[in-house]
Parts: C-alpha cells; structure tokens; sequence
C-alpha cells in the first residue's frame, strides 16, 4: 500500500514539474522558481530557472544564491549522486550536469558555464568483454570546478577531474585531466593554451 501510494506521488510531481517547467511568462517564472526550492535538497535565494528545466534527484542536489539556469538543461543526481553549486553561478542552455551512479559534481562560487556543455561524474563501466557494456553498471567519480572558472561552449568535462580557480576552458574542449588554477585550456583532450597570470 505504502509503496502503492509513493508511486501515485512520484507520477503527480512527474506532471507537476512537466507542466511547470513549460509555463510560459512571468507566471512561469515564477512557478518554476518555487517549485526548483521544492525538489532540491538547498537553495538559495534569486533563482532563475527557464523553461524545461529537468531534476532528477532532486534531494541531492544544492545550490547557492544568485543562480541562473536557463532552459533546457538537465540535473541529474540520482543513485548516490551529489551535485553542489556555489553562489553567483550562470548554466547556459542545454546543459547536461549528470553526477547519478555515484558521483559528485562541485560547481564553486562566480562560474559562467556556456550553452551544451556536459559534466559528467560516471562513466559506464566496459573491463569485461563477456558481458554487454550495457550491463556493466558505472563507475562513479568526482568533478570540482573552482571559483571563478569560465566553461566555453560545448565542452565535456569527464570524472575525477579538477579545473583550478580563475580557469577558463575554450570551447569544444573535451577535460580529461585537472587543470591548474589560472589556466587557459583547449582542444581534445584539454591542453595548456596559456597562463592568465
């Protein structure tokens, strides 16, 4: 019975949050405002969320003060995941930020992230060739993007990686490894352009 009953709520805040995130207007606006503070664990105050914004995972995931995500982009968080913003963070268009399966994404204080980028925390794990990649569950990770970093459109940013403080990363980047502090990277895999200091 009781699970019964969690289904019909978790399909009533499915409907919800659908017709909420495509409201059109002010009133949208702020109907998406209010119910983002329902869904995460922590937020801060002077949210915008835009149109089609999805949360899975919602009671993972923190942010600050003074965020702006804009349509499109999706929070994942679920199975173990843990995504955490700072304050004073800007997400562009179609972003995907996926810690689910065991990750952790930490998204610091001041940081601009450009439209289509993906951050993701796990992988799928792929060591047997006995058994579909499909299959094999993920290997989940941790990405920590420091204060005042600029992530240039679409990048992807991969697992146990860290970008310094004061980094920016040029756009179609693709991060395998941790950037230093003060850095400008670019290319695929991301490599020292050169020092903003």
């Amino acid at each position: 019975m009781l699970r019964a009953f969690k289904v019909i709520v978790d399909e009533i805040l499915s409907i919800a949050d659908f017709v909420t995130s495509r409201f059109p207007g002010r009133a949208g606006f702020v109907l998406r405002q209010g119910f983002f503070k329902i869904r995460v664990k922590k937020a801060g105050r002077n949210l915008s969320v835009g149109i089609g914004v999805e949360i899975t995972g919602g009671k993972n995931i923190c942010v600050g003060s003074n965020i702006n995500i804009m349509k499109y982009t999706s929070l994942y968080a679920n199975n173990k995941g843990k995504i955490m913003v700072g304050d004073n963070v800007s997400i562009n268009s179609n972003t995907c930020i996926g810690a689910s399966n065991g990750g952790e994404i930490i998204i610091k204080n001041n940081v601009l992230i450009a439209n289509n980028v993906v951050i993701r925390a796990a992988d799928h794990a792929f060591e047997s060739v006995k058994k579909p990649i499909i299959k094999q569950g993920h290997n989940g990770g941790k990405i920590v993007i420091g204060d005042d970093c600029w992530i240039c459109a679409n990048v992807v940013i991969t697992k146990d990686v860290a970008i310094g403080d004061h980094s920016v990363v040029a756009a179609g980047s693709v991060v395998t490894h941790d950037v230093e502090p003060f850095s400008v990277v670019g290319g695929a895999p991301a490599k020292l352009i050169r020092r903003r200091n």
